[in-house]
């Protein structure tokens, strides 16, 4: 205030008394001179004070040592607050819906995967599932996620729910409650952000889709400027090939490992390896020779992964321009006690197979907004190892290998909204070749985070 005054005093002065100038004797001009002199010196005086207090200032900020700055999570946890808007939740809703057109029954399961889950597609018309999408920080070492899918026909289930910290120390991080498992590469992606309509053979066959836990994990990240990543995992089980089962302690076990790193500015990889191990316990299935007779297995499962995605984009501008390829292989051993035909016959005697999966898939982003990709699948149904009692019951060997061959072409108008068409020769079925369209929608509303890499 007292600066605002002094200056607009100086220049009254200045634009009064040049009209009486003339007027004025020796006298009055030097006395103006003189408090004008005044007015330098005293901003001249307060300059240097303030500088004075800014140097004492960032020389003290520089003696605080390390031990006295907050850990250096701290950033991180203030990031993801601003994103979330601190302590007000960020709300997301995906709509997705399709229109699919089939020539064979999706109820039908792949030759030789009777005992695999099915989640097949549904004809026509379809709503699909929609996802309600609720995150926030919870204070400075918690961040809550909650995922709800909402069922085309009614009703909600619990897709994610669970808790993570943001203050571990070493590039430790915790997560427990209910998740996706870490295991290979595509497990952890939200079905909106598939690069397909549909999962590959593999993830549909091995895993009903998706791997969900309910249990703790925990992630440490190495120090260093290539990506390594560890994990491990203890859950209840309850996801597919496990079952539920009210018991204490773990039902299921995941381990997995992650490496990746940058090829300069154009090229990106990352490539990882897991193990999941469970126990089925009273699994029923429909028979693959007679659909109106129900199997029954009961023992250990165990399936190991490997997986590898490359990306390249030129000059680095993903964009305009991208090219990503990967592709995962699994391989799924169980052993235990089959029953066949529950309702009548009641035949149990041991079971032991060896199955497998791939796929390999590449997506080209070739113009803004355009993309176009193609994808193969296999499946190996392996040769089984069947008891004597049930030998004339089930097949041990199909001699055929389940595959589809699948082309897709989206547009994004924005991040918010992708719309796709897709098409897929598929023979995964002995004798029933399915040739398949389908059309879909995917939209995006409210706050939604980026996906992973």
């Amino acid at each position: 205030m007292f600066k605002k005054s002094c200056l607009s005093a100086g220049i009254a002065a200045l634009c009064i008394y040049p009209l009486a100038a003339n007027a004025l004797s020796d006298a009055d001009l030097k006395e103006i001179r003189s408090e004008i002199q005044i007015l330098k010196q005293g901003y001249e005086a307060r300059i240097a004070q303030l500088e004075q207090r800014l140097k004492a200032a960032e020389e003290k900020q520089a003696e605080i040592k390390p031990a006295e700055v907050k850990p250096a999570v701290q950033p991180q946890v203030i990031a993801s607050a601003g994103r979330e808007g601190a302590f007000n939740p960020a709300i997301s809703l995906i709509l997705g819906g399709s229109y699919s057109k089939l020539s064979q029954d999706p109820a039908i399961p792949p030759t030789g995967f009777a005992m695999s889950a099915n989640p097949g597609h549904s004809q026509g018309f379809n709503l699909g599932e929609s996802e309600l999408g609720i995150s926030a920080s919870i204070d400075p070492d918690y961040r809550g996620v909650a995922t709800l899918a909402l069922a085309p026909a009614g009703g909600m289930t619990v897709e994610n729910a669970f808790v993570q910290t943001t203050a571990l120390a070493d590039g430790l991080n915790l997560k427990f409650g209910r998740y996706f498992s870490g295991l290979g590469y595509l497990n952890e992606i939200h079905a909106h952000a598939w690069d397909f309509a549909d999962q590959p053979l593999v993830y549909a066959t091995l895993w009903n889709n998706q791997l969900g836990e309910d249990g703790v994990q925990l992630k440490w990240l190495a120090p260093s400027d290539t990506f390594i990543e560890l994990g491990g995992e203890l859950g209840r089980g309850r996801g597919f090939p496990g079952s539920d089962r009210t018991k204490n302690g773990a039902g299921s076990g995941v381990l997995f490992a992650h490496i990746g790193d940058d090829i300069g500015i154009e090229h990106s990889w990352r490539a990882g390896a897991s193990i999941h191990q469970t126990r089925r316990v009273n699994s029923i299935s429909a028979d693959a020779i007679n659909t109106l007779i129900n199997n029954s297995f009961s023992g250990d499962s165990r399936t190991a992964g490997l997986d590898l995605v490359w990306k390249y984009s030129p000059n680095g501008n993903t964009a305009y321009r991208y090219l990503k390829v990967q592709g995962e292989y699994f391989q799924r051993k169980e052993s235990g006690m089959l029953t066949y035909d529950t309702a009548l016959t009641n035949v149990t005697d041991t079971y032991a197979n060896t199955q497998s999966g791939w796929y390999l898939q590449s997506v080209y982003q070739f113009m803004p907004n355009w993309r176009t990709g193609l994808r193969y699948d296999r499946l190996n149904p392996g040769t089984a190892s069947i008891g004597a009692l049930n030998t004339g019951n089930i097949a041990a060997n199909y001699g055929f290998s389940p595959s589809r061959a699948t082309w897709m072409l989206d547009y994004s108008p924005s991040e918010f909204s992708r719309l796709r068409l897709q098409l897929a020769r598929d023979s995964t079925r002995l004798g029933l070749p399915d040739n398949q369209l389908f059309l879909q929608y995917i939209m995006s509303l409210g706050a939604h985070g980026a996906h992973q890499y």
